[in-house]
């Protein structure tokens, strides 16, 4: 089986290619083909664990369940994690194989794409049809030499491409007939033709746009997509949300509040919360205080604990978690946010950054020591303190203990103690992701808090996908693009 191919690529990041790729995903899987996502190249610190043991994008993962398949570390064969302005950690089918500078990554494309290649093959030896999404603008033309994240995979791999805008930004004409402006005619080549995404209003005030398009850029219409606002029920792929800022009309019981780290990672932990009718979620950015009122503060994970823990210090939130606490109120720590509780964190290898250590909050009774391979690995057990059950993974680097760890929060499988909690029992850590995922554990948690919860949270994703998938077929044709994989 050799399956057809179809690329999204967008005028820039965030123009909404992830949720189209999904959404296509689930329609096309419910017409009875079998379908793969696949993304070259990936910039995220929002990643999930996949069953052969590797890690992808999340993007990626929810595009796996969309399409009714398990996620491959094939899906997205180069994941970039950055770790400072200027650096990241590279993940290749998987696997973390180093970190590099920007300019040095450039010089590493050439190498990794004979990578990208391999996974693309083995996905398209399973399926009948492979949805490819590229990464940020192939308008960025400065990138162009040795790409494999656009075009470059594209000419590779012989495969045609729609371009996505972005209206909700503004200039949405500007941006498509800017691309086909920059482009190299043999790249242009390869587009099939325009998506305009996030419409808002009346959709025939926008026609004559549509056909200005089409004149600048030679390229054919392929569809108005109304904006979808369900889009925030889905896990993010590498942005915080902006509707996670807004507070809700009507106050709600029980105020959760997350400060954004600068090297904030796998923040989904928390969508399943924001979810809740019950909870307030508040996510607080730069320069602002924690709030007093808050019932619960969650430290979420991190991409270089030892620089968000200066940088937590710097905000004056470490003070502000501390009275928290002094209050009588609860502190959890995900993943990194778990190793920036403790009393110290060490990198002795320099895995984050520079080798050293940094001071923690010191809310728990244990220390960090940033090393040795990375785990990477669903795990199950039960909580501690509640008895509930909990499906999750961990992924992470470093190993902590200490006398806090002799209090766990949960017993996993096998019996094994995992994460810590204080003696008086406000401030707990865990290395478990997607905790709150499990309905179980989320509703165990809320009602410690004095809040009730009858969602259905995995269920809610289910719907919302079929939601999307039924949103893009009543704007688009699937069957002209399905026509246009080659």
């Amino acid at each position: 089986m050799v399956a057809r191919r179809l690329m999204f690529q967008g005028t820039g990041s965030d123009v909404g290619k992830s949720l189209i790729v999904a959404g296509l995903a689930r329609a096309y899987r419910k017409r009875g083909l079998s379908v793969m996502p696949f993304k070259p190249q990936n910039m995220s610190n929002n990643a999930a664990v996949t069953v052969d043991g590797g890690e992808i994008g999340r993007a990626q993962a929810l595009q796996a369940r969309a399409a009714g398949v398990a996620p491959s570390a094939h899906m997205n064969p180069v994941l970039l994690k950055p770790q400072s302005e200027i650096g990241a950690q590279v993940v290749v089918q998987g696997r973390v194989i180093g970190t590099a500078k920007a300019q040095d990554y450039q010089s590493w494309k050439p190498k990794l794409r004979d990578a990208v290649l391999e996974s693309f093959a083995t996905l398209a030896a399973q399926a009948d049809l492979v949805l490819v999404e590229g990464a940020g603008s192939p308008a960025e033309i400065n990138l162009r030499a040795n790409d494999i994240a656009n075009m470059g995979f594209a000419r590779a791999a012989d495969c045609p491409v729609v371009l996505v805008g972005d209206i909700d930004r503004g200039g949405v004409i500007a941006q498509i007939a800017g691309t086909k402006l920059v482009l190299d005619p043999d790249d242009a080549a390869l587009v099939r033709g325009f998506i305009v995404n996030k419409f808002r209003g009346d959709a025939s005030l926008f026609a004559a746009g549509m056909k200005a398009i089409e004149q600048y850029s030679g390229w054919p219409a392929l569809g108005l997509v109304p904006y979808f606002a369900d889009a925030v029920l889905l896990p993010a792929e590498d942005t915080v949300p902006h509707q996670r800022f807004v507070l809700h009309d009507q106050q709600r019981p029980l105020k959760i509040v997350t400060p954004i780290l600068p090297h904030i990672a796998n923040f989904d932990d928390l969508d399943p919360l924001a979810a809740e009718p019950h909870v307030e979620l508040v996510m607080i950015r730069h320069g602002a205080p924690l709030p007093a009122d808050a019932d619960l503060i969650i430290l979420p994970g991190s991409k270089a604990t030892r620089t968000d823990m200066t940088a937590l210090v710097a905000e004056g939130w470490d003070i502000d978690i501390k009275a928290h606490v002094r209050r009588g109120k609860s502190v959890l720590g995900l993943c990194g946010g778990f190793q920036l509780l403790g009393r110290r964190i060490a990198d002795p290898d320099g895995i984050e950054g520079e080798p050293g250590e940094t001071p923690g909050l010191g809310l728990l009774d244990v220390e960090t020591s940033l090393g040795g391979e990375k785990t990477l690995t669903a795990i199950e057990g039960r909580s501690s303190i509640s008895d509930a059950p909990f499906k999750g993974y961990e992924m992470h680097v470093g190993r902590t203990s200490g006398p806090d760890c002799g209090r766990p929060m949960h017993w996993l499988a096998g019996g094994r103690q995992e994460g810590a909690r204080s003696a008086d029992g406000l401030v707990a850590g865990t290395y478990v992701h997607g905790l709150f995922s499990d309905d179980r554990q989320r509703r165990a948690w809320l009602e410690s808090l004095g809040a009730g919860s009858d969602l259905a949270y995995e269920v809610q994703v289910e719907r919302t996908l079929d939601a999307l998938a039924a949103h893009l077929e009543s704007c688009l044709d699937l069957d002209r693009l399905l026509s246009l994989a080659k």
